[in-house]
């Protein structure tokens, strides 16, 4: 199970990478017909990362969450079926070169990563807690992904001018609607990782590097949120924050390398 989890892993890495050729030729090459293809390979790519992710779950007895490799997949995956939904709501291509980049890039660092199925350390032994805590991790992460590739187009066509990309009002509107997925997805990782913190080493919060990393990132999104709300905030502004949001994210993805503290188990 465990070599076949990842062979898929790789046919998924593969399939992502030509639907990344694919959407590259539709935006910039404004190939139409190009798009089509972007969209089967990433449906495909998104099927096969989850058979891998399924594989390794069934191989280890728990959800594949126990190791950074397995982070990766799973921040990929996020990012794709994101992606897909986005897609399918607002009928357009164009973002997927962004994000698909992203989740191939994801693929990649995983491919420098150790493999193997872990089993899990003592702090992660609620198996129910741990998926579902992790569960809100991909998609407040995979949502956010989508919203900084709608805010990077934004900054390219701020003014319209590139007939080939979504009008600045769209990629505005999918910035917004990405976020509204993922904030409430951040708010329970927040909460969930509270309760298991209690569980697993006796206090709800330790202001551990990580999670307070991870608080930061809410509170950027809760800015973003507030601010169009209150104030309105459009345009630059607002893409600029989604870019800003996402940054958090890597950091606190990340952060296992150079932050230290109670969630370097995750670190290999």
């Amino acid at each position: 199970m465990a070599k076949a989890s990842y062979y898929t892993f790789t046919a998924s890495f593969i399939t992502l990478g030509i639907a990344l050729l694919a959407y590259l030729w539709y935006t910039i090459g404004q190939r139409r017909g190009a798009g089509r293809y972007g969209t089967f390979f990433t449906v495909n790519g998104a099927l096969l990362l989850t058979t891998s992710l399924g594989l390794r779950w069934f191989a280890s007895g728990h959800a594949p969450y126990s190791n950074q490799f397995e982070f990766s997949l799973s921040f990929a995956w996020g990012t794709v079926a994101s992606y897909l939904y986005l897609e399918h709501r607002f009928r357009l291509r164009s973002l997927g070169f962004i994000a698909v980049t992203i989740a191939f890039g994801m693929l990649a660092y995983a491919s420098t990563l150790p493999s193997r199925i872990d089993p899990l350390i003592s702090a992660l032994q609620n198996n129910a807690m741990l998926t579902t805590h992790v569960a809100m991790a991909i998609i407040s992460y995979g949502t956010f992904a989508c919203g900084f590739a709608a805010g990077i187009l934004y900054l390219v066509n701020r003014n319209g001018t590139l007939s080939f990309l979504p009008a600045p009002e769209v990629l505005d509107e999918i910035g917004h609607k990405a976020v509204m997925i993922g904030f409430p997805a951040q708010a329970m990782l927040l909460i969930l990782g509270a309760l298991w913190a209690n569980v697993a080493w006796g206090a709800y919060w330790s202001w551990d590097p990580k999670e307070t990393a991870a608080l930061f990132t809410w509170l950027i999104y809760a800015v973003y949120l507030h601010a169009r709300a209150q104030r309105h905030w459009r345009g630059i502004r607002a893409a600029s924050l989604l870019i800003l949001g996402f940054g958090a994210v890597l950091f606190t993805f990340y952060g296992n390398y150079f932050l230290g503290g109670l969630h370097t188990y995750s670190g290999l």
